[in-house]
């Protein structure tokens, strides 16, 4: 079996003898810790995203269309010190962002959001115009040439690239956290509206990409809870997503992508029913400081929810024997029942050294079959 086959195989909740060894990337930091720690640099592409053959990431690809602002805002410095950056960004952004610690274009800390684009029904009027599906730059410019090569790939496709397209995470991003959560008691018509008009803008963007390519996945990127639960409850939920949820995925899977995958961050296990009743049916990347176990994940929910990722980044830190621990704890199981792709819990951590990285990595591998 290809690769891509197996991928699909793991998709539908089943056992296969090649399982991918994927990773989500690394903090700046900790790439200048691994340099500083003897890593062949001049081995590395530090490209995990579509597979680092250092560390024996396996291919996959993204069909990265543009579904950002067109035009974007232009980059603006509003001020400056020794410690700070206050800017508007190309998404219409104001953030503050401390300068100390940055490495390789990440902060130490996230930048402190202090003003978003839309506030009313006045200001979302001028983001819409941004948003027009039929700009004929949202799609590469060798598109076409690419379409050809995927033809004969043997490594899964995903459409659109991770963090890139979302409901809530678009809400939150065009109003705010703090403003969304009170829009939707204040003023649920214009929430709906743009629910429905990022819907449209999507599927209408999508539509030339589904008649020409045949994908493998999907994902949402939502980011939508905290340690203690999801930034909305199901009664949320059930008025404003589930329907554009829907009409998104019954398209997609009318194109033939059956597996649909939810990126969130923070303790998502109350929205997970009304997920997969809205037909998404992969949950990664399972936040261990959160609770999201994927050996608890799967007793509760079972093989029709795909698990990926929920190995404890600060376990791997600690050193061989609490890797040994979080591994074998987790993954053979998990393995022998199908339907699950082990990795880190999100980005790899400046607290991980080259040499627990490379132990974590060579045992996985084994227990993958791998090595």
């Amino acid at each position: 079996m290809t690769q891509r086959e197996c991928f699909l195989k793991i998709m539908k909740g089943k056992q296969t003898d090649w399982v991918p060894n994927y990773e989500l990337g690394c903090w700046g930091q900790t790439m200048q810790r691994w340099i500083n720690e003897g890593i062949p640099i001049d081995r590395m592409y530090w490209n995990f995203w579509q597979g680092e053959p250092f560390f024996k990431i396996d291919r996959h690809d993204y069909a990265n269309i543009n579904i950002r602002m067109i035009p974007e805002f232009e980059y603006n410095v509003i001020e400056e010190t020794d410690r700070y950056i206050i800017a508007r960004h190309s998404n219409g952004i104001i953030t503050k962002a401390l300068k100390e610690g940055t490495v390789r274009g990440t902060r130490m800390s996230m930048d402190t959001y202090l003003e978003h684009p839309v506030k009313d029904a006045e200001t979302w009027e001028n983001i819409k115009k941004r948003y027009n599906p039929h700009t004929p730059v949202r799609y590469p410019i060798l598109w076409d040439e690419q379409v050809k090569l995927w033809e004969t790939r043997n490594y899964p496709l995903c459409l659109l690239g991770n963090g890139t397209f979302g409901l809530y995470s678009q809400l939150r991003s065009w109003v705010g956290t703090e403003n969304i959560s009170y829009m939707f008691y204040d003023n649920p018509i214009l929430v709906e509206e743009m629910l429905e008009f990022n819907t449209d803008f999507l599927l209408d963007l999508l539509e030339k990409s589904l008649r020409e390519v045949q994908f493998d996945y999907f994902n949402f990127f939502e980011d939508c809870a905290g340690k203690g639960g999801p930034l909305f409850g199901p009664e949320i939920f059930r008025k404003f997503f589930m329907k554009p949820y829907k009409r998104i995925i019954d398209r997609l899977k009318k194109a033939g992508i059956n597996s649909i995958w939810i990126d969130s961050d923070g303790n998502t296990e109350m929205l997970i029913p009304l997920w997969m009743e809205a037909g998404i049916n992969c949950h990664w990347p399972l936040e261990q400081a959160s609770g999201m176990d994927p050996v608890k994940l799967r007793k509760k929910f079972g093989k029709e929810l795909i698990l990926c990722g929920g190995i404890d980044k600060m376990e791997i830190a600690k050193g061989k024997k609490a890797i040994e621990k979080e591994i074998y704890k987790k993954i053979p199981a998990l393995l022998e029942q199908g339907g699950y792709i082990p990795h880190i819990d999100h980005s790899i951590n400046p607290e991980i050294s080259y040499e627990n990285f490379m132990y974590y990595i060579e045992l996985k591998l084994k227990l993958t079959g791998r090595l």
